[in-house]
């Protein structure tokens, strides 16, 4: 475990299942061919994800 914590393993890994989880659900690939264009296509994609994130996320209101 301590070697996880000193390589950044958990970190990594948790970035390679988003990555994973963007292309199965948006796209494998970008469609455009300019930079620019991929780098809008991409944060639609991401704010397609973080609002299909936020419906399924319970709000949790504290009590007392």
């Amino acid at each position: 475990m301590n070697w996880q914590k000193a390589s950044g393993y958990n970190r990594r890994a948790l970035v390679e299942a988003s990555i994973s989880r963007y292309k199965r659900i948006i796209s494998p690939e970008l469609k455009s061919r300019h930079p620019d264009a991929q780098h809008t296509e991409a944060m639609i994609g991401v704010d397609i994800l973080n609002q299909m994130f936020d419906l399924g996320r319970p709000v949790t209101e504290r009590i007392g």
